[in-house]
């Protein structure tokens, strides 16, 4: 087996079962793949532990916690993306979909302003330079029910290959923040707001959604078309959230509500995501479904990382107990978001796959990540 690297005499997570085996790249290829306890020349001898695909995120906020740790607290945007990068590729994340916000709100406490596409800029030049350890695509994060999101669209172009764009609707009083405590508690803790400053705050995220919902909605399903993007839906709550989905053309649909919004999801062939720290918490931190409800049903498809990066592998270990189904928990980590993202070429430990795998030694119920290569190049 000769080749650029070689891991051999590893538990290999295939697209169907785990094999003892060893796994060759060649030119940031997977080449060979070989059956077997035998340890070739040059090989890493991995001693039993599992070799599994590099793992693809969907949607992570971890970004935006790089550019603004603190509310109101600007970051150099470079070296937070460095940050940010050098901190997913230590948790297995070899792909990336970087969530950015846009549509934004001017005035009053909590205001959101436009930075979306200076980031993307700055990312770009970043990842043509070969600054990144992994591979980072963009997601915009569409907020309809704001003030600006159209002509925020509108400076993205097909020349910057944005992968995905979500319907984002924070309207108070319905979908992720249908309960108003769980909306306050989390809003004034991160924007300090007080009691009247968060009423003022409701008023004017309702008066939004009644001027800007339905023609934003529109809007950015015509953009997300325009812009050759996977567009994906948010927090849907009903049967009829979903059929909407459905209507715009939704590939996939993050973070769904309720058990009867998966169901419908289902039905409607849309995939379903959920976050890991939803999962390994054993719930919703705003009161929504349970991730593990959904998986116990059948319901679950694709997991993100959402806001703990480093949830993502330990959520796909804790599905492989649910489940006693080790591929199929990895692949809601790997292939099927790579699949939801129309990237063909990753996600599965297959002959002629891009060579992004992790190496991983079960501690009790800790995974330990002991290696990370992108394209055969060690990053971790």
């Amino acid at each position: 087996m000769s080749s650029d690297l070689c891991l051999a005499n590893a538990q290999l997570v295939l697209p169907d079962r785990v094999a003892l085996g060893s796994i060759a790249i060649e030119q940031g290829v997977i080449s060979e793949i070989t059956e077997g306890d035998a340890v070739p020349d040059g090989a890493l001898d991995c001693g039993g532990d599992l070799v599994l695909p590099g793992l693809v995120e969907l949607h992570t906020d971890n970004v935006e916690r790089h550019i603004e740790p603190r509310p109101e607290v600007d970051w150099p945007h470079l070296p937070a993306l460095l940050a940010h990068d050098a901190e997913l590729a230590s948790t297995g994340i070899t792909t990336v979909f970087d969530a950015m916000r846009v549509g934004s709100i001017h005035s009053g406490k909590g205001r959101y302003i436009d930075y979306a596409r200076k980031l993307a800029d700055e990312l770009l030049a970043a990842r043509a330079q070969g600054m990144f350890k992994i591979s980072h695509f963009l997601h915009l994060r569409a907020e309809i029910c704001s003030e600006t999101l159209l002509d925020e669209l509108a400076a993205f172009g097909p020349e910057d290959r944005v992968g995905i764009v979500s319907l984002m609707d924070h309207t108070p009083g319905q979908r992720q923040f249908r309960d108003l405590a769980a909306l306050k508690t989390y809003v004034a803790k991160k924007r300090g707001m007080n009691d009247a400053e968060f009423a003022d705050h409701v008023q004017k995220l309702l008066g939004l959604q009644e001027r800007f919902g339905a023609k934003h909605e529109t809007g950015a399903v015509i953009e997300a078309g325009r812009l050759g993007a996977v567009l994906a839906s948010h927090d849907d709550t009903t049967k009829k959230h979903v059929a909407t989905s459905a209507e715009n053309g939704v590939g996939f649909a993050e973070f769904p509500t309720t058990v009867e919004a998966a169901k419908a999801c289902r039905s409607h062939g849309i995939a379903v995501m959920m976050g890991a720290p939803n999962l390994i918490r054993g719930g919703s931190h705003s009161g929504n479904v349970a991730a593990e409800d959904l998986a116990r049903q059948n319901l679950l498809d694709i997991v993100s990382s959402d806001y703990v990066p480093s949830a993502l592998l330990l959520s796909a270990f804790h599905l492989a107990r649910i489940w006693d189904d080790l591929p199929r928990a990895i692949a809601t980590v790997t292939r099927n978001p790579a699949k939801a993202a129309r990237l063909a070429d990753r996600g599965a430990l297959e002959i002629g796959m891009r060579g992004d795998v992790l190496r991983v030694h079960q501690a009790g119920l800790t995974p330990l990540l002991r290696g990370v290569w992108r394209q055969g190049h060690k990053i971790g």
